[in-house]
C-alpha cells in the first residue's frame, strides 16, 4: 500500500470531528496521502469528502488497531498523529470522583495512544519522516495545575510520560516523539467559549500543520508547546 504517487502519509485517529477533522483537512490540502480513523457512518462520509482514506477503528480496542495494522500492511506512515481522544464526565470533583468514567478516560486517552503507536510502529519506523504526535494538553501540566480536572488531565499528564518514555526508547530508530498542545480550541469537546478555532489563530497558535510538516529533528525528543509555535521550539529529549 505505499503511495503510488509518492506522497508523504499521515495516520490521524480520531479524524472524524473537531481537531483531529482539521488536521485531516490541511493536510490533504498540503498534499499528502491522509489515512484518518473513524468510529461512525456520519465522520466517515465528511471525511471522504475530503479525500480522505478513511478505516474504522477503536483505539482502545486493540483488537480492532491489529485489524487496522492488517489492512494497512506495510504501508510507511511518515507522521502518526495519536489524536482520538474524549474529556470524560464532566463536574468531577474530590468527594464525587466518578471511577468508572475515569478508568474509561484512561482506556481511551492514555491506553489508546499507546496501543496505536504499538500497532503501527513498523509503518512509522519504515517511513523517511519517522515522527509520532501525541495530542496533549495543557491541562496535563503538574506545574500548572489549578486543581479539580483529575480525570481529563491526569490521562495527558500520563500521556506526557509515555510519550517521552518512547522518545528514548526509539531514538535509536531514528523516531521523532513529540507531546503537543493546540490550546483551548473551540471543539465538541473544547465548548464554545474556547478562544481558539479549530483553524488556527496566528495570534495564539492554534491548529498550523506546517508546523507538524517542520520537524526534521534527528532521534527523539518531547516537545510541549503549542502547534502553532512547534517550529520554534527545541528537542528537548
Amino acid at each position: 500500500m505505499n503511495d503510488p504517487q509518492g506522497r508523504s502519509t499521515v495516520l490521524i485517529t480520531g479524524a472524524g470531528r473537531g481537531l483531529g477533522r482539521e488536521f485531516a483537512r490541511q493536510y490533504a490540502r498540503a498534499g499528502w496521502r491522509v489515512i484518518g480513523t473513524v468510529r461512525d457512518d456520519r465522520s466517515e462520509a465528511a471525511l471522504a469528502k475530503l479525500g480522505v482514506e478513511v478505516h474504522r477503528a477503536d483505539v482502545s480496542d486493540r483488537r480492532s488497531l491489529a485489524r487496522l495494522a492488517a489492512r494497512l500492511k506495510s504501508a510507511p506512515i511518515d507522521v502518526l498523529v495519536c489524536n482520538a481522544g474524549i474529556y470524560g464526565p464532566r463536574g468531577a470533583r474530590l468527594g464525587k470522583l466518578d471511577y468508572a468514567g475515569w478508568e474509561e478516560v484512561l482506556r481511551v486517552n492514555l491506553f489508546g495512544p499507546a496501543a496505536t503507536v504499538e500497532a503501527l510502529l513498523e509503518n512509522v519506523a519504515a517511513s523517511d519522516r519517522k515522527v509520532v504526535v501525541m495530542m496533549s494538553s495543557r491541562l496535563g501540566s503538574i506545574s500548572e495545575s489549578k486543581g479539580r480536572d483529575y480525570l481529563y488531565g491526569s490521562s495527558k499528564a500520563a500521556l506526557n510520560a509515555i510519550g517521552k518514555a518512547m522518545s528514548v526508547d526509539l531514538a535509536p530508530r531514528g523516531i521523532t516523539v513529540v507531546s503537543l498542545t493546540p490550546g483551548w480550541v473551540r471543539t465538541d469537546m473544547g465548548g464554545r467559549e474556547a478562544p481558539l478555532g479549530p483553524q488556527g489563530d496566528r495570534r495564539f497558535g492554534g491548529v498550523e500543520v506546517r508546523s507538524v510538516l517542520q520537524l526534521r529533528w534527528r532521534g527523539g525528543g518531547v516537545v510541549a508547546g503549542k502547534i502553532g509555535t512547534l517550529a520554534r521550539a527545541r528537542n528537548t529529549g
